[in-house]
Parts: structure tokens; C-alpha cells; sequence
């Protein structure tokens, strides 16, 4: 857990394994565990079948008859990881199985209670998120095969078929290729305190080569995404209960609290890495967008928020940097940067597409006076906001340019 901020701590060795990141798979789960022991197979069950029974509008009335589990037989943090996976699908498809005009103002008491009681052992938020979505749901179907998507499957799913699989897989390959710039930061803060500029240098190389390769991965989303799947069917079920005109008063989980609790959906703001990154490069960004993106950390697994924050503790490479006569220090430290302003030039690009452009497709198709009933299907309360409840433009343009501000002249 993070330590008190007066709390002057030894940065050194910085070890990733201490704050549950892995050298191979990075912040991703390393093999996720994909059944949990027998007590729990009414979850599984269910679980199992959500598309079949968000589609055919039968997973509420199955919900209300599911026994109430104790979360006593749990151990570990792998089981512990797939029972909130698969009570954070459950709950998305219960809360959204008839679209944003039928929403549910009670999560009931059999799928509440446990679902927090897990939620607190993580220190995890009740509600899906990036670390339910992507970090723990996948598997590879030859176990000794590579981590290539023509390998990989996902553990639990919901409707949108091979496009939200898609979905999830192109992102778990965007945080497989951050793991050399995750590995990269200890040794480049090590170096700044021990002046060795020749490790430091490797590290930004490392750092840029890998930000590269996450662009690179990002593109491979038009291959296996439909636009008009994820913003007419995925999209929906991302969505949270903060922020979110669909769901203005939140969402009483039963059992837990007699008032109704605000969450935000999954967003891309919740993945570790382009923190650790920001921390690392001393990206400052505008205050309404660093206001949402603290509160984002809330929702990664405490030990990937411990880390972000030992970052912020450390050393100063930009001030390193900016003292330093070093040009070939400085040319690496832009590369970083450049790569990590394109990353983000390159998400609004994505963003356009999947969103912007297929939101203003579904207007005109519930404006054509012969639209026939599924022409209304399309969610439209978040049609300017992220599923995590930013204003989506002006926050990732904001974001992008604050990215490229932190270039060092030469």
C-alpha cells in the first residue's frame, strides 16, 4: 500500500514484482485463473451464458433466483481476481439488459453483497473496469502457444461477439507492448540517482521503442472492431453510474448501503501505464484533466496505483534534464515524449471513428422517417462523454497537447 507522503522511503531497488507487476505480462494478470472452485458454479453459470441471456432479456429474473454466496471459500488473489471479473460482468449486463431507457435503480442483495465483500479485498471499485475487462480476462487456447491473438481468447464475455473480443484482445496487446517501458522505469530512476547516464539513456530507449509498439498494436483495432458493433451494442455495457445522464442517481447496491453509490465506467484513463509513463516524463496536464485522471488510479489494483505514486516520489528526470548539458540524454527524452503525443494523437483517431462517426451514423439513422425498431437501439446518453464520464474531445485533445508540451528544447 502507499506509504503516508512525509514519509521519506528508500527508492531503491525499485522491484516491480513488490507491487504485483510482472516482468512478462506487465500490469496484465499473468495467466489468469478461468474457473473458480465449485461452490461458485451458479456465478460461472451464469457467466458463461451472458450474451445468450442479456439478448433474450433473461439474466435479470436469472440473477433474482441465484443463491447467495458466501465469499469465505475464495483464496488468493487469482480467485479473487476472476470472482470480480465475473460478478463485474454480471452486474454490467443486469444493469444494462434493456439499454439505457430501462436501467435499474437496485443491485439486489444475492449479487451486492458478494460482489462488494470482493471488491473490498482487492481495493477495487464494485463496477467493471479496466483491470476486470482487460488485465484478468484472457487466456490463451494453447497454453504453450504465444501471446498472439490468434492464441488468445477471453474468459467471460458479453454481446458483441467477435468484435468485443476483439476489443479486449487489441487492448491486452496494447499493455503487452508497454512491458518493456514498464521494465525500463526502475533502471532509468536507478540511473538518475546513481548519475549513470549511459543506463539511463538505454532506459529512454527502451521507453520509446515500447510507447512505439503500443501505437502499433492501437492500429490493429480496425481489423477486428466493428464501429458500429461497439458503439450500437459493446459501448452500453462499459458505462458507469457517475456522470451518466441514463443513470442520474446512482446505483443501491443492497445490502452494502442504504444510499445510492456513483461509479464510473471503463475507460482507458484507468490503465497504469500511460500514468507510470506521465509520472516518469513529468507530463503536467490541465487541472480539470488531472482532477479525472487521480480519480481514475481509484479504480487500478492498489499495489498499479502504489507504483504510480512511488514514481511521483522519485527523482526528477525532467530536472535531471533540464540541468544537464546532455544533448543525447535530451534527444531520447523527446523521442519519449514525441511517441507518447502520436499515441495519443493516434487514440483520438480511434476515438473518432469508433465513437464520433458512428454516433453521428446512428442520428441519422433514427432520423430516417422509415427506421425500423432497431434504429432506436443505439445508446445516445454518452454520446459526447467517455464510458468513464469525461468530456471526451476536448479531454484527450487536452490531454495529447499538454503530452507534447513537455518537450525539452534542445
Amino acid at each position: 500500500m502507499e506509504a503516508s507522503d512525509d514519509t521519506e522511503e528508500p527508492l531503491l531497488p525499485l522491484a516491480l514484482s513488490s507491487f504485483q507487476i510482472s516482468e512478462e505480462f506487465g500490469f496484465l494478470l499473468p495467466d489468469p485463473l478461468t474457473e473458480l472452485p465449485a461452490p461458485y458454479g451458479p456465478w460461472m453459470d451464469i457467466a458463461h451464458e451472458l450474451p445468450q441471456l442479456i439478448t433474450s432479456h433473461g439474466l435479470r429474473s436469472r440473477v433474482q433466483q441465484m443463491p447467495q454466496l458466501s465469499t469465505q471459500h475464495l483464496r488468493g488473489r487469482e480467485q479473487l481476481h476472476l470472482a470480480h471479473l465475473v460478478l463485474s460482468f454480471i452486474t454490467m449486463g443486469y444493469v444494462w439488459q434493456e439499454g439505457e431507457e430501462g436501467t435499474v435503480q437496485v443491485l439486489p442483495r444475492n449479487l451486492a453483497v458478494p460482489y462488494w465483500e470482493v471488491s473490498q479485498a482487492l481495493g477495487l471499485p464494485p463496477i467493471l473496469s479496466h483491470a476486470d475487462f482487460v488485465l484478468a480476462n484472457w487466456r490463451r487456447k494453447d497454453p504453450n502457444g504465444p501471446l498472439e491473438i490468434e492464441n488468445l481468447d477471453t474468459i467471460i464475455t458479453l454481446p458483441g461477439g467477435e468484435s468485443l473480443r476483439g476489443f479486449i484482445l487489441v487492448t491486452l496487446l496494447v499493455e503487452k507492448a508497454a512491458v518493456p517501458g514498464i521494465k525500463a522505469i526502475p533502471r532509468a530512476l536507478g540511473a538518475i540517482l546513481q548519475g549513470d547516464e549511459e543506463t539511463l539513456h538505454g532506459a529512454l530507449q527502451e521507453l520509446a521503442g515500447a510507447i512505439e509498439a503500443m501505437s502499433a498494436a492501437l492500429r490493429r483495432m480496425h481489423d477486428y472492431v466493428d464501429p458500429e458493433v461497439f458503439y450500437t451494442v459493446i459501448r452500453i455495457f462499459l458505462s458507469g453510474w457517475r456522470d451518466n445522464p441514463a443513470m442520474p442517481h446512482g446505483l443501491v447496491y443492497e445490502g452494502v448501503s442504504p444510499e445510492a453509490l456513483a461509479f464510473s465506467g471503463g475507460s482507458a484513463a484507468q490503465s497504469t501505464v500511460l500514468h507510470a509513463f506521465d509520472e516518469l516524463l513529468g507530463i503536467r496536464h490541465r487541472q480539470d484533466c488531472a482532477a479525472f485522471l487521480l480519480r481514475m488510479r481509484d479504480y487500478m489494483p492498489a499495489p498499479h496505483r502504489a507504483f504510480v505514486a512511488r514514481i511521483s516520489r522519485s527523482a526528477s528526470l525532467r530536472q535531471l534534464l533540464l540541468s544537464s548539458g546532455d544533448a543525447r540524454l535530451r534527444a531520447a527524452f523527446n523521442r519519449c515524449v514525441s511517441a507518447l503525443t502520436n499515441f495519443r494523437s493516434y487514440h483520438i483517431t480511434v476515438v473518432t471513428k469508433y465513437i464520433s462517426t458512428a454516433a453521428a451514423k446512428a442520428r441519422a439513422r433514427r432520423a430516417e422517417p422509415r427506421a425500423g425498431p432497431a434504429a432506436g437501439t443505439a445508446p445516445s446518453a454518452l454520446e459526447a462523454k467517455g464510458t468513464g464520464g469525461s468530456h471526451i474531445f476536448s479531454f484527450l485533445k487536452s490531454i495529447r497537447d499538454s503530452t507534447r508540451e513537455g518537450m525539452i528544447s534542445a
